[in-house]
Formats: C-alpha cells, sequence, structure tokens
C-alpha cells in the first residue's frame, strides 16, 4: 500500500479550526442554494457519510442528499426509484464503491449509463485489501457502464472512512469533481477547512487511543469494519462475528465456534459491534464467552442521529475512539 499521500496528511501542520466550513449531515443534507439556480450544485451521495463530508465542501453553493438515512446499513440498503432518478438528474453522484454498494450495484451503472457523473470516492483514498486477504486490492472495471463501470472482486476493504487521512484524500477528490463541474466556485477554500478539522481529528483520536496498553490493542469486530482504523491507530482485528467485510454474510456454527475459541485463547472480553446491524449473534458469543464479556456498539456503516454525539462523520469517529478506548482501557 502506498504510504506517501498518508504521511503527506500525518505532517500537515496543524491550524485553528475556526473558520471551517461544517454543515451537519442526517438523512439529507442541504445548503441554501437552489437547485437548478446558477449557483445551486446538486449531490447525491449514497451514504449518509460521505454525503456528510460532501456538505462541508459545498456549504452554501448547493445542496446535498444521501440516498440513505442515519442508521441504516449501507451494505444491504437499495434505493428507491425516486432516488434513482435524483441520481440521474444531480450534477454529482458520490459514491463509495469497492463493494461496499453491492445490493445496488448494477443501479448505479444503469444511472451512469442515463448521464449520471458519478464518483466513485472509494477508489482515490488508497484503498487496501482486508486483513489477512491473499488476494492484492484490485478495482474491477466493467465495460457495460457508460464510462467504464466501477466494482471490485470482494477483496478491497470499502471502510476508508475510518481513517480520517483517507478521508482527507476523499475530500479532495470530492473537490476537484466539484472544480470540474463548476470552476467559478471556490471549493479549495471550505476543503482546506475541513481538512484542518480532519487533521484535529486524527490528532484527539491518537490522545484517546493512546491510553489503551500494547497487549489491550487487539479488537474483535461484528463485521471487518475496522481495519484502516486499526491500521491508522496502531490496533490489530483478531476476527469477527459476521465473516467478511459485508454485513451480508452468514456466519456458520463452526465460524462461530473459532470466535469463541480465539476470545477465549487470546483473552478478549469485548467485541465492537456495527449501530446499523443487529447485535444477536454478537450477543450470543458473548454469552457463551460469559458475562465478563460485554459488546460495545460503534458507529461505522453510517453517522448517528440528532443527540447521539455522532450526527457527522468527524463526531462519529471522535464518539468511536472514545468508545473503544474507554473499553479497552
Amino acid at each position: 500500500m502506498r504510504k506517501s499521500n498518508l504521511a503527506t496528511w500525518r505532517r500537515r501542520t496543524m491550524i485553528g479550526a475556526a473558520g471551517a466550513v461544517l454543515v451537519l449531515a442526517a438523512s439529507a443534507c442541504s445548503a441554501s442554494g437552489e437547485p437548478g439556480s446558477p449557483t445551486g450544485i446538486t449531490v447525491v451521495a449514497t451514504t449518509t457519510i460521505w454525503a456528510d463530508v460532501a456538505s462541508a465542501i459545498v456549504g452554501e453553493h448547493g445542496t446535498v442528499v444521501s440516498l440513505t438515512s442515519a442508521g441504516t446499513d449501507p451494505h444491504s440498503f437499495s434505493p428507491s426509484p425516486s432516488q434513482v432518478a435524483a441520481m440521474v438528474g444531480a450534477d454529482l453522484v458520490i459514491a463509495n464503491g469497492l463493494g461496499l454498494e453491492a445490493s445496488f450495484v448494477d443501479i448505479l451503472h444503469s444511472a451512469e449509463e442515463d448521464g449520471a457523473e458519478i464518483l466513485y470516492v472509494g477508489e482515490f483514498a488508497e484503498p487496501q485489501a482486508f486483513e489477512g486477504s491473499d488476494q492484492p486490492c484490485e478495482v474491477v472495471a466493467h465495460d457495460h457502464a457508460a464510462e467504464g463501470g466501477h466494482d471490485d472482486a470482494g477483496t478491497c476493504d470499502p471502510h476508508v472512512w475510518m481513517d480520517p487521512d483517507r478521508v482527507a484524500l476523499g475530500a479532495e477528490a470530492i473537490a476537484d469533481a466539484l472544480s470540474d463541474i463548476d470552476s467559478s466556485v471556490d471549493w479549495g477554500r471550505s476543503k482546506d477547512a475541513y481538512l484542518s478539522n480532519l487533521d484535529d481529528l486524527g490528532v484527539s483520536m491518537s490522545v484517546l487511543l493512546d491510553a489503551v496498553p500494547a497487549e489491550r490493542r487487539v479488537l474483535v469486530t461484528n463485521h471487518d469494519s475496522l481495519g484502516y482504523f486499526a491500521d491508522r491507530f496502531g490496533f490489530s482485528v483478531a476476527a469477527t462475528v459476521i465473516p467478511g467485510g459485508s454485513t451480508l454474510a452468514n456466519p456458520s456454527s463452526a465460524d462461530l465456534a473459532d470466535l469463541v475459541g480465539t476470545m477465549r485463547g487470546e483473552g478478549i472480553d469485548v467485541i465492537f459491534a456495527d449501530t446499523t446491524d443487529s447485535i444477536a449473534l454478537a450477543e450470543a458469543v458473548a454469552a457463551e464467552l460469559g458475562s465478563a464479556v460485554k459488546v460495545v456498539e460503534l458507529y461505522t456503516g453510517s453517522i448517528g442521529g440528532p443527540g447521539s454525539g455522532a450526527e457527522t462523520l468527524i463526531a462519529m469517529l471522535q464518539t468511536d475512539a472514545q468508545l473503544i478506548a474507554d473499553a479497552l482501557r
């Protein structure tokens, strides 16, 4: 995996965030620009997470809408016909790619064929293969999409937003795409303010997580969603309840037995689950291991609703870092 761009973000000089432009995102994010007006650019994002990032950059110059609402699992979501029409009519569609939108990748391809301009932002965030994969991360283009569609063979980890440095790379790609659509707006100004916020976030998360002892920096997760987080902050992922990086798989009884054995053998007493998915299996594993094992829910697939403390990507990652640090200290 290339480290050059990531290292650049980690070396950025810290500046104040007072001038940051950040618009809160929930099920929909919008600014004052009217869709269809000369300065009202329209953006549709497939997830609340990238809608929030886009809103921070678009600001007052347009409208950003998320196809998913807060708390929705992006792995299993499928858009309605009206949402498909909104994608085709938007100036820009922001998808994560890398297999995240597996349940409606054909719809994205059809939207491209119908003229939608789709930015697969995960491809710009230095994606890597899942931990332990024997195949490299390769993004595969499909000829049936209008401009050469984007998908993958299932080896790329799509959860790039769990690392603030990779979010910065995605934000750069969004700003560049907006500049290609409307060069009259200084998209770089709001982008740079947002990057400063991400720098602050990375430092704040590191301070929280540095308190976790070395012997406790081992994670068990509901599905394989914390690979980038672990790589960025010096953790390892020992096992997952649901095999692979999607919530759509079903573990076998042998898989669950292996997980129990791994946790018991390594003395792991926390399972990190996802707020967007059922925690029943995680709770069953915890019950098998005994009352000392707890299940802690994290925001990994979606930002949280009002009052959650995870209403934006930045707040979400800060909250997750606090929850992980509290659980493992």
